[in-house]
């Protein structure tokens, strides 16, 4: 049994637990078995994995649990697709209209039977074709769904900076103003304790109250 680990959590490790988790969401798992697989690539336990997305790593992916939660919805809505009753309905569609005989009801001739093995064929290669293309999309949306995620991600770290931003920024034009006031202040009392009077050959002088 290998050691659990107790070192931090790494960049690439907390993207790892979020992309599990938002795909066990999005298929319809629960969040516990998405910390068990995270927890058995990592070495840790289910329970630091459940951790590390509830104090921190959740709250850095809030809009790409929703969208997975949308899109859980979505999944749900279809109806299922089995590929194995597919393909058992696609040969019962092809079997059926056997060529047993035509329809002038003469014999099948040998070339009647070749001409329609090779229709079967053409038409087996194009579903192959069309079940790579299938996968390809997938793999292709699944990439994009990631992508998404982690932009969302990223837009929510931007806009909490922004808003670190826009108080440090507020912070700083109120210290400006009360510094400025205190400037006017210290003028007038300056001014104040400023007065003149007359010397023995009539000039005014100021003199420091």
């Amino acid at each position: 049994m290998s050691p659990t680990r107790q070192d931090a959590w790494s960049q690439d490790e907390d993207l790892l637990l979020a992309e599990v988790v938002l795909r066990y969401i999005r298929e319809g798992g629960t969040q516990l078995q998405a910390f068990e697989e995270v927890g058995k690539q990592l070495t840790r336990t289910s329970a630091a994995c459940g951790f590390r997305w509830n104090s921190f790593v959740r709250k850095q992916y809030k809009s790409g649990i929703e969208l997975a939660k949308k899109q859980r919805k979505e999944l749900k809505k279809q109806p299922a697709y089995n590929e194995e009753e597919s393909v058992h309905e696609a040969v019962k569609e092809e079997v059926v209209p056997s060529p047993v005989a035509n329809e002038q009801g003469s014999k099948i001739t040998f070339a009647t039977v070749i001409h329609f093995l090779e229709g079967l064929q053409q038409k087996a290669q194009a579903s192959t074709s069309f079940e790579g293309d299938r996968k390809r999309s997938t793999e292709k949306i699944k990439e994009l769904e990631k992508k998404a995620y982690h932009l969302a991600a990223e837009n929510e770290r931007l806009a909490k900076n922004l808003k670190a931003i826009e108080e440090d920024y507020r912070s700083l034009i109120e210290i400006m103003e009360r510094a400025r006031k205190m400037v006017v202040l210290q003028d007038e009392d300056r001014q104040q304790k400023v007065k003149f009077q007359m010397d023995k050959n009539g000039n005014l002088e100021r003199v420091e109250k």
